[in-house]
């Protein structure tokens, strides 16, 4: 959206009217909300989720603390380009379905976003609240989640505009936010879009990766849902690469694909006793944690309940893991991060949530050997302690080992969270395809095109490993791009 149409927007009545009914000064001296949250002791015995969302009450007066600038800074700084300062003024004037219908216009999942999105870093960075006064910005995030929720709560949740069939197939191969995001953009402008999934739920990284005291299933499951009734068809038990080739869905007739297959593969430190029982990566435990009840004795494949339980890491996934397995019942839950926790890339939020739910943090550690017992099962952690030196490529100080200060752990499960490679599945499987030397698909930065031109891509399996917001933003991008590039090719036939 260009800034004619934002001022456009901006001076319809009804924002003039709002601008005009609250002076700026006693918008900006109105604290930010503070959303309620289960109890820890509560939350630890059970996966329900910890944020209860923002009241009417609440999310109106929230909404007040926006000044509508003319300049709305916080749209630069959401990768899918939600219109905030529209969505958050309906919010102020209580229409908030026209608020979910606002964020729908450029989000196929704002309910997740809202939840899950860094908007610390993102779209509430930039807030004239944090950047000219110095105070709490607006609460973005909290103002998305409570308008896609109200929309879900109501049962009425309203579809985007949509254009009429084209008639033109397009394939996606993953289901997670890069995939969902790519085909509701691509439903909207009239594609038949069909989604192949290589589980047998779909959701990728927000169902297997995310727990529910985070985001709970049946929030997703009704972002699916919305897809679905655009006319989204989705395959899952179906691997692009084994069960179809490139070569299949050009037969069925796909004029373009988007391989948004994400970051699967797990690395390890290769550290001695890595190969130990009790040793696992993280995407592992929460699969099968998530995705496969292994919390649940009864179930094919229980997962180990450890009672002195290691998360080696310091992002996310690494919170999520640690969370976890407090609630499957860990006496002693431990983050083991070799730089300080001012270093840390997870969200202060789930930081914060840990550190209430009694998880120990062993910052400037890192592990040098896990020992086992005689069944070959980890027993103990060798920690090499460490300080910072000078930053790196990333602007991260260093960690550099102390000499001689190594401590001994006892253990009972470590669960390794050190980064992700990319699922060399697709590109393996697909001659011509150009992949960097660490497996990530090449692409055009603009547009998102491979070295084939029908293949698009975009999310983990580009970047590596990255946010759920920053892979919807590829999608859309892919979207756009690949609509531009049929849309020609339909004019020169």
């Amino acid at each position: 959206m260009n800034k004619e149409e934002l001022a456009a927007q901006r001076a319809e009545q009804w924002r003039e009217e709002l601008r005009k009914s609250k002076k700026a000064k006693e918008r900006t001296d109105i604290p930010r909300v503070k959303m309620k949250e289960l109890d820890p002791a509560y939350r630890v015995t059970n996966r329900e989720e910890v944020n209860c969302g923002l009241t009417p009450e609440q999310a109106v007066l929230e909404a007040t603390r926006c000044l509508d600038c003319v300049e709305p800074l916080c749209m630069t700084g959401c990768p899918v380009g939600i219109n905030i300062p529209k969505f958050i003024k309906n919010i102020e004037r209580g229409d908030f379905r026209a608020a979910a219908r606002t964020l729908k216009e450029t989000s196929a999942l704002p309910a997740v976003c809202g939840r899950v999105c860094p908007q610390e870093r993102q779209c509430e960075s930039k807030c004239f609240y944090l950047q000219k006064l110095k105070k709490e910005p607006v609460a973005i995030g909290y103002l998305e989640r409570f308008a896609a929720d109200y929309e879900q709560a109501s049962g009425e949740v309203a579809l985007p505009d949509m254009q009429p069939d084209n008639g033109i197939k397009i394939a996606v191969v993953g289901s997670g936010p890069c995939g969902l995001s790519f085909a509701g953009d691509m439903a909207k402008l009239g594609y038949r879009v069909t989604v192949f999934e290589a589980l047998h739920e779909i959701g990728g990284v927000l169902k297997y990766g995310i727990p529910e005291f985070r985001l709970p299933n049946r929030i997703v499951d009704v972002e699916i849902d919305s897809l679905r009734r655009m006319g989204v068809e989705f395959m899952t038990d179906c691997i692009v690469g084994k069960t179809l080739s490139y070569d299949d869905l050009h037969e069925m007739g796909f004029k373009g694909i988007l391989v948004a297959s994400g970051a699967g593969l797990p690395r390890f430190m290769n550290i001695p006793g890595e190969n130990l029982n009790g040793v696992m990566s993280s995407n592992e435990y929460l699969t099968r944690v998530n995705l496969m009840d292994a919390a649940n004795p009864e179930s094919d494949t229980p997962v180990y309940k450890g009672h002195r339980v290691a998360v080696i890491g310091g992002g996310n996934t690494a919170m999520d893991s640690v969370r976890t397995a407090r609630r499957l019942g860990a006496d002693r839950a431990m983050i083991v991060y070799r730089r300080s926790e001012a270093e840390m890339p997870a969200r202060q939020e789930e930081v914060h949530h840990a550190k209430q739910e009694g998880v120990e943090f062993l910052t400037l550690h890192n592990p040098i050997e896990y020992i086992g017992d005689e069944r070959g099962r980890v027993r103990q952690m060798k920690l090499q302690k460490m300080e910072l030196g000078e930053p790196d490529a990333s602007g991260r100080r260093s960690p550099v080992p102390i000499p001689g200060a190594i401590e001994t752990v006892d253990v009972d499960e470590v669960i390794v969270s050190v980064g992700v490679s990319p699922n060399p599945l697709v590109p393996n499987a697909i001659e011509g395809l150009e992949v960097t030397p660490k497996g990530t698909i090449v692409v055009n930065a603009d547009t998102l095109q491979s070295s084939l031109p029908d293949i698009y891509a975009g999310g983990d399996i580009v970047r590596g490993g990255a946010t759920v917001i920053l892979a919807m933003g590829d999608g859309r991008r892919a979207a756009a791009a690949m609509h531009e590039a049929l849309q020609k090719q339909q004019r020169g036939a």
